[in-house]
């Protein structure tokens, strides 16, 4: 009988030990938010969803003392490849409306592209697009994926974006509008389709 209330003491200790070591894991859990959270879009002030498409022309331009792309390293095979496998370049290009350089900015596509195929040439883009104009001003687009420069139309993917443009997913068709076979300057018509807030 003494074993009985001893084991009866033993197991009445363990669980109020139990409940309250339960009690105060909730509670810590309720205050602390940990590594993660569910929230409601609504709380971040983020509306209902659209789709923006907007028309751009990119101007890449490698010639020049006022030179926008500027290769910045390259492999030993570079020179030979038929590709450029392994140049990179870093961009600040401008964004216009028209294909015209001297037409109505819109913003800069900035980051770096490089050759990254050795059959095609096909570049690796990781950049922005900065608006500085209208709603978009101080908004950005984010882009991450291959561009085959010999095809007529390419596509990436739009990735993300700050500003008007947070939680931005999409895409971007470019097209070669104008290059100059001498200097390499090239002209980039951009019809970019953007789900956004």
């Amino acid at each position: 009988m003494a074993k009985t209330k001893t084991k009866t003491k033993t197991l009445t200790f363990l669980l109020i030990l139990f409940t309250i070591f339960s009690i105060s894991t909730l509670t810590t859990a309720k205050k602390n938010h940990g590594f993660s959270r569910i929230l409601s879009p609504a709380k971040l002030g983020l509306k209902r969803e659209k789709l923006s498409h907007l028309h751009f022309y990119f101007h890449d331009i490698v010639s020049g003392k006022n030179a926008t792309a500027v290769r910045v390293a390259e492999a030993p095979m570079t020179k030979t490849s038929l590709t450029g496998f392994g140049a990179v370049v870093m961009i600040d290009d401008p964004l216009t409306v028209k294909p015209q350089l001297s037409s109505k900015p819109v913003g800069r596509a900035q980051g770096i592209y490089a050759s990254a195929s050795q059959t095609d040439v096909g570049f690796l883009m990781a950049l922005n697009f900065a608006f500085t104009e209208g709603k978009y001003n101080g908004s950005t687009l984010s882009v991450l994926g291959r561009n085959t420069v010999l095809s007529d139309v390419r596509e990436m993917p739009i990735v993300g974006g700050s500003g008007l443009f947070r939680f931005a997913r999409g895409y971007a068709h470019a097209h070669t509008h104008t290059i100059d076979l001498k200097t390499g300057d090239a002209v980039v018509e951009y019809n970019v389709y953007v789900f956004h807030y």
